[in-house]
C-alpha cells in the first residue's frame, strides 16, 4: 500500500525518542513527513527553521523522510501534503487523554485522516522536550537524550 503518514510536533528539541518513532515509522510507510509546527503558545526555544534544520540533519540518512514546517491545522496540512494517517507517539498514559481527544477532533474535521499511535522504545519512554530544555538550561548532560548535533546546540544556546 502506498500510504504517507504525517507525523506532526513542535519538535524543540527533536530527541531521541522522536527519532526512534521516526525510524520506526519510515519502515511503516511509503513515506514520512515531519512536520514542525509554527506553536507559538509554547513559546519555542529553537527558531522554526532551528527546528526544521535539525529534524533534517537527524533524518537524513532515511531516504523516505521529509520535513516541513507547518502553522496552519494539521488537518489541512495534511491533505496538502496526500498523508492520510496522523502519526502521534505516545510515552505514558498521561499522554492518552489529550492525544485522544486530539485524534477525535481531527477525525471530525477530516473523517478520512486515520491517527496511528506508537509508543517509543523503552530506554525514551521518560525523554521529553521541555525536560531536555529545563536540564540543559541548568547546564545538565542531556547527550545521552538527544543527537549529537541537537546537544551541541543546546550547548550552544545556554552559554
Amino acid at each position: 500500500m502506498n500510504i504517507t503518514a504525517i507525523y506532526p510536533g513542535t519538535f524543540d528539541p527533536i530527541t531521541d525518542g522522536h527519532l526512534d518513532i521516526i525510524i520506526r515509522a519510515s519502515k511503516l510507510f511509503q513515506k514520512v513527513i515531519v512536520a514542525v509546527a509554527v506553536n507559538q503558545e509554547k513559546a519555542p526555544l529553537f527558531s522554526l527553521e532551528e527546528r526544521v534544520l535539525m529534524v533534517e540533519e537527524v533524518t537524513a540518512s532515511l531516504s523516505n523522510i521529509s520535513i516541513i514546517g507547518f502553522s496552519n491545522l494539521l488537518v489541512d496540512c495534511a491533505k496538502e501534503h496526500d498523508a492520510s494517517v496522523v502519526l502521534r507517539g505516545l510515552r505514558a498514559v498521561s499522554d492518552f487523554e489529550y492525544e485522544f481527544q486530539l485524534a477525535g477532533m481531527n477525525r471530525r474535521l477530516s473523517p478520512e485522516l486515520e491517527t496511528m499511535f506508537l509508543t517509543p522504545a523503552e530506554q525514551y519512554e521518560f525523554i521529553s522536550s521541555s525536560m531536555i530544555r529545563e536540564i540543559a538550561k541548568l547546564k545538565g548532560d542531556v547527550s545521552s537524550f538527544v543527537p549529537k548535533c541537537v546537544d551541541d546546540r543546546l550547548i550552544k544556546k545556554f552559554t
